[in-house]
């Protein structure tokens, strides 16, 4: 049996499956290189460049590997290029997922763990905010990621399919053995963005809104070590192996920093001063998003061990010297 893992080669994909490897498991990744890099794929994992929305070409991959897990990390996810290009998004992020999950019925996959978002809730009324929280994302990314749940949801009611959705908040950091990372170009997470600017592969960098209603009136992340993260997968997996039921669940800390405070920690991981010029705010981009983080650790036993902003940063800055 092995693990289809779509999205492999991009920055959280090759962090899974790594992780699977160590585990023992087979793997299987499918992934069409748009933003990931066949060489962040081990040797070990078989790779296939495709696209999830092939539905011939996941038909045979779940046939030829015996799949009996699809971990679901292929998408579009860069917010303000979601409003600019809605359709887009909600064709590559719910047509083609719609695509894999039919696939993974016709196949008689019985587990799914699914890479969903935070941006599912929108503006949330309360901090931290809970998976019963009111679902309404500002964003068609968000939209793109809730439509896809629910498809889920319905066809975990209809067919033997088990899944775990998993509402990221904002990840980052790198493999702290050094073997994969954030390398997209032209990327926007904010640390991966300062680590650039820190080593002067950027001309500083931007502060997208000061006027918040947050401690410094910018934006406030609830920012979680892709490792810590990876971790909450595994632990999904084994969850849903040994016959547990299906469940959506945040993945953070339930604490955040804001940007100026993740600006502050690269500037003490780099021994610099960064060039922050002021910007006007971001369509779609909420004051502050933390999690509630109590149920992911009832459900799934999930521990983690990287939560400490200074240690993410050290780890992504020392990634991106790498590059």
């Amino acid at each position: 049996m092995a693990v289809l893992v779509t999205g492999g080669a991009g920055y959280i994909g090759s962090h899974m499956v790594l992780d699977l490897l160590e585990a023992g498991e087979e793997v299987v990744v499918v992934d069409n290189l748009s933003t990931g890099f066949r060489r962040a794929v081990p040797q070990e994992a078989a790779f296939v460049e495709g696209d999830v929305g092939d539905g011939a070409l996941i038909a045979r991959l779940m046939a030829d590997y015996g799949v009996d897990a699809v971990i679901h990390f292929a998408g579009s996810i860069v917010v303000p290029d979601s409003v600019a290009d809605p359709l887009g998004y909600y064709l590559n992020n719910t047509v083609n997922s719609r695509t894999l999950i039919a696939e993974a019925v016709r196949a008689r996959v019985p587990h799914f763990i699914f890479s969903s978002t935070a941006a599912v809730y929108g503006i949330a009324r309360e901090m931290p905010v809970g998976e019963d929280a009111p679902l309404q994302p500002i964003s068609p990314y968000g939209t793109s990621k809730l439509m896809t749940e629910w498809m889920l949801r319905d066809t975990a009611i209809a067919h033997p399919l088990s899944y775990v959705a998993l509402r990221y908040f904002n990840v980052a950091g790198a493999d702290p053995k050094g073997r994969t990372g954030q390398s997209t170009p032209r990327a926007t997470h904010l640390i991966k963005v300062a680590c650039e600017a820190a080593l002067g592969k950027r001309p500083g960098l931007e502060i997208y809104g000061r006027d918040y209603d947050t401690s410094d009136g910018t934006c406030i992340r609830d920012y979680i070590h892709v490792s810590d993260l990876i971790r909450a997968h595994g632990d999904a997996l084994r969850h849903l192996r040994a016959g547990g039921d299906s469940a959506v669940l945040n993945c953070g800390y339930g604490h955040g920093a804001s940007v100026l405070e993740v600006l502050d920690a690269v500037e003490r991981a780099a021994g610099c001063t960064l060039d922050k010029r002021d910007a006007p705010r971001r369509p779609g981009d909420a004051p502050e998003l933390i999690a509630g983080a109590d149920r992911i650790r009832e459900v799934l036993g999930w521990t983690p061990i990287h939560d400490d902003l200074d240690g993410i940063v050290s780890s992504a800055l020392a990634w991106e010297r790498k590059l």
